[in-house]
């Protein structure tokens, strides 16, 4: 997905693109505190292990490691708390659908400002077995050899 004008990436999930098919995707809204926002300003923040979860019909983010703000005093918040999601009832009811049938993940993709919103761009994801990660490795790098060679023709 392309970035749109406005938006400030802060964190993007490139571990996610290797370990899983992504298939379809949903931006939500983060709730956060403010010196969470104030320390993702900064650009700080992990989605590595990060995923999400429908619990009592609503939409958690689990994993996102967002560190402690520096400047912060005694109220700083805790780093790696589950954070709320905000979506509508019909996507968080057919996301958790698609979870529970079809053996999906929900994976964040991307951590991003919107409007000087903090948003987060969850994709439906299947993992992928060590056959396929090993087959998108070897197309990527004969795609780069190409590259190379019709770089090296032009010249």
């Amino acid at each position: 997905m392309a970035r749109e004008a406005g938006e400030k990436l802060i964190v993007d999930n490139r571990r996610a693109r290797h370990e899983y098919h992504l298939a379809d995707r949903v931006e939500a809204g983060v709730v956060l505190s403010g010196t969470e926002v104030k320390s993702l300003r900064g650009g700080q923040a992990t989605l590595q292990h990060a995923y999400a979860e429908v619990r009592d019909g609503e939409a958690w983010l689990v994993g996102l490691h967002v560190p402690e703000y520096t400047e912060g005093n005694s109220a700083n918040h805790e780093p790696d708390r589950a954070r709320k999601l905000l979506l509508h009832r019909r996507e968080i009811d057919r996301l958790s659908s698609a979870v529970a049938e079809k053996g999906f993940t929900l994976v964040p993709t991307r951590l991003y400002f919107k409007g000087g919103r903090v948003k987060v761009e969850l994709a439906l994801a299947r993992g992928k077995e060590l056959r396929d990660k090993r087959r998108d490795i070897a197309s990527r790098d004969a795609q780069r050899q190409i590259e190379r060679e019709l770089k090296s023709l032009r010249r």
